[in-house]
């Protein structure tokens, strides 16, 4: 099949984020050091959704509209190159809400409803029955998102992995419905450390839950948040054997350390007993001063000059509006739907 929407015919990539918050480690170990990596070999879009963020945030859509800016501030400040990476705002591409429209169509209600990630998501927010009706189609919008870019790669964190598998499943439904592969599927990719927990020891580190620690943190908050790090709460003293294995901050070195020989050499000193939790939280601290450092910096300079930032967002809308637009077309052409004669 050929496709005119990447004629230098590298694998691509669509991978993006809700714009509801400043994005934290967590979005960093679950895809944003991925993204950086693989703009080098992939064609890589990158979507703020901002029109997703609005299912469970219509009460509040300045929280959404002004959130934009600070997420694409995290993903210039990480190192996501406008160069290789095209930017995009999600409620500036109007085809993909035609696709989500459409793709609902191949899709049941129990199905979406069965969907685990979007099960937790809706236990976490309370909703019970209440659910918001585009908060329920999610699934169904991300595959607009995904095969709008006709995507073969979304770097994504692990508990995301089930949308991924329900827009395969939309695929294979229209391309049996046209009797031919009008879309790709695509594959997960999915980190070694795919689920950071929270600095709490919850499962999840999040925005909501106050748990998590932002990539433009300052160096107090960095040290609040790791004081507060979840570790074994049977190790009452030094001498005590630790548990490593729920320990946040083990996770938190495993993830993060440049050194993993010397993290090691931790673990079985803390199993033995003999090292207390204020040494293993000052190394978490330092590695994690180092590492957001420069993030930190490059983030405050460039919200100096948001004008610049915008620039940005409005030439890869842009180009994703073009690319978007043509697999609508491909889409509605396969289906058969109505066109006004030429």
């Amino acid at each position: 099949m050929t496709d005119q929407t990447n004629p230098d015919k590298r694998p691509v990539i669509l991978t993006g984020d809700r714009p509801t918050g400043p994005l934290h480690l967590g979005h960093f170990v679950g895809s944003l050091k991925s993204r950086v990596t693989l703009q080098e070999t992939h064609k890589q879009y990158v979507l703020l959704a901002d029109t997703q963020a609005m299912t469970d945030n219509a009460h509040d859509p300045d929280k959404v509209r002004r959130n934009v800016l600070e997420v694409a501030l995290d993903y210039l400040a990480v190192g996501i190159d406008p160069a290789k990476t095209t930017i995009s705002v999600q409620s500036h591409l109007p085809a993909l809400a035609e696709l989500t429209l459409m793709y609902l169509n191949f899709v049941t209600v129990s199905r979406l409803e069965r969907n685990p990630t979007i099960k937790e998501e809706i236990q976490a927010r309370g909703f019970g029955r209440d659910i918001p009706a585009g908060f329920l189609c999610y699934p169904a919008s991300q595959a607009a998102d995904i095969t709008g870019f006709k995507a073969v790669l979304v770097p994504v964190g692990e508990d995301q992995a089930p949308l991924i598998e329900q827009t395969n499943e939309i695929v294979r439904r229209v391309n049996n419905q046209v009797g031919r592969e009008v879309l790709p599927e695509a594959a997960a990719l999915i980190p070694k450390h795919g689920r950071l927990p929270g600095v709490d020891g919850k499962a999840k580190m999040s925005k909501s839950q106050g748990n998590a620690i932002p990539l433009g943190a300052s160096p107090d908050q960095i040290r609040e948040a790791v004081h507060k790090m979840y570790t074994d709460p049977n190790h009452l003293k030094v001498s005590d054997p630790g548990q490593v294995e729920g320990n946040v901050v083990f996770t938190y070195l495993d993830a993060f350390d440049p050194n993993p020989a010397e993290v090691e050499a931790l673990k079985e000193h803390y199993r033995r007993g003999g090292l207390g939790d204020m040494v293993l939280k000052r190394r978490v601290e330092g590695v994690l001063q180092e590492m957001l450092r420069p993030i930190r910096e490059r983030r405050e300079q460039l919200a100096q000059d948001p004008g610049y930032v915008f620039d940005i967002l409005k030439k890869g809308t842009a180009e994703a509006r073009e690319i978007t637009q043509q697999t609508l077309d491909e889409v509605r052409g396969a289906l058969g739907m109505f066109s006004f004669p030429q």
